[in-house]
């Protein structure tokens, strides 16, 4: 393995170089253009042998992966925000022609106003468009998650779309250490490309996206998708599993730290859940018994796994970097919240609102959500509604 300095775009456009698929369609927009920026100049440089897509717009970008993916080549795209929301009505249609296209989200807030920085309204929202979603922290994630993302992708129990997010500006800007494994190494682990029914089978012609109305098989065909993505549960961390063997950095579906004798427990999704692994660690050694989950895998979602490692705990804080308008929470609380409904005793559970619109997160918000959790695991009656962090008030 190399190591070297890199930003979080060049660290997944650098595994979608090593991986080598056959086809990228792509559609600049900030903060993603490094990663198609980067390919670009791989395939003009003839590192890879690629046919690279320009495209107008990011509907186009996904209508022509699904092309490329129906026809039987290994595809992939990538998109942030405004570009994703345009997407949206591909996106159903990849994941339902079970399409493994691999797609990196750099995560960036929607419009209005107009923002082009970090939050994860973009990629939350689509979290029931069919596709898998798996988060990273920092660049070595989202290099690893790209990776990975292809073998699960691919797997014949699953078949379905995946995209890796990871958080706009914050890592796909900032340059840091990355561990690179080498070109066969990455080959090897990922496989050659093995298509389903393609398009380009002349001896063995199939119809893509056929008209399945009231009498047809729609309902059966929604229910596969499901169990494709039960299925995706073992084949994550299977995956995850074998990529340990080869870099010494094994994947699940969350990493648990310092829950073991934990009273709370913050629960954070991507670069934050950095921030919150240095505060929780202060605060241990002030003896706060106090600990945290960072999710990886939102879809699908771990329910039963996160609701055992949360076991013990009496009050659970959960921070979302986007809002669920008219809902009870963001979506990661909601998740949270309807995977510990059944636990016995059921934890109290927080939610904290913050880094909307790439608004900073600083060390003493999340003391300042911890000392909540503290105070309702006190016994003292806290509003169970959203707690916003770091927010500007009259």
């Amino acid at each position: 393995m190399a190591r070297k300095a890199i930003t979080g775009n060049g660290a997944v456009a650098l595994a979608l170089k090593q991986v080598e698929p056959d086809v990228m369609s792509a559609y600049p927009i900030t903060p993603q253009t490094e990663i198609a920026q980067n390919y670009a100049q791989y395939v003009a440089d003839g590192d890879v042998v690629t046919e690279y897509i320009p495209v107008e717009s990011e509907h186009s970008a996904m209508s022509a992966a699904i092309g490329s993916a129906a026809a039987g080549a290994r595809t992939i795209t990538a998109t942030s925000s405004q570009g994703f929301a345009l997407m949206w009505e591909m996106l159903f249609i990849a994941a339902s022609l079970r399409l493994p296209i691999t797609m990196p989200v750099v995560t960036r807030a929607l419009s209005g106003p107009i923002n082009i920085h970090c939050d994860h309204s973009d990629s939350m929202g689509g979290r029931d468009c069919g596709w898998i979603q798996i988060y990273g922290e920092d660049a070595q994630e989202g290099y690893d998650n790209a990776i990975q993302a292809f073998r699960i992708a691919e797997h014949m129990d699953v078949r379905l779309p995946v995209m890796t997010m990871i958080d706009g500006f914050i890592i796909s800007g900032a340059i840091g250490p990355l561990e690179t494994l080498a070109d066969d190494q990455v080959k090897e682990f990922v496989g050659d490309y093995q298509a389903v029914n393609p398009l380009l089978d002349t001896e063995n012609p199939v119809t893509v996206g056929p008209f399945d109305g009231l009498h047809g098989w729609y309902f059966e065909h929604k229910v596969s998708q499901n169990r494709a993505m039960d299925n995706a549960m073992g084949v994550i961390e299977t995956v995850g599993a074998e990529y340990g063997k080869l870099t010494g950095r094994p994947y699940s579906h969350f990493v648990a730290h310092r829950l073991e004798d934990a009273e709370v427990a913050l629960v954070a999704i991507g670069s934050a859940a950095g921030n919150a692994k240095t505060v929780v660690d202060q605060l241990r050694r002030q003896g706060q018994k106090v600990g945290l989950l960072k999710v990886r895998t939102f879809r699908p979602f771990p329910a039963r796994q996160i609701a055992e490692a949360l076991a013990g705990v009496q009050v659970v804080g959960v921070m979302d970097r986007s809002d669920s308008f008219g809902a009870e929470g963001g979506p990661l609380f909601t998740e949270l919240r309807s995977a510990l409904y059944d636990s016995q005793p059921r934890p109290q559970m927080l939610n904290f609102i913050y880094g909307l619109g790439g608004r900073d997160i600083f060390p003493g918000d999340i003391e300042e959500a911890v000392a909540l959790l503290e105070r309702a695991a006190a016994g003292e009656a806290v509003a169970q509604s959203r707690h916003y962090l770091n927010l500007r008030e009259d």
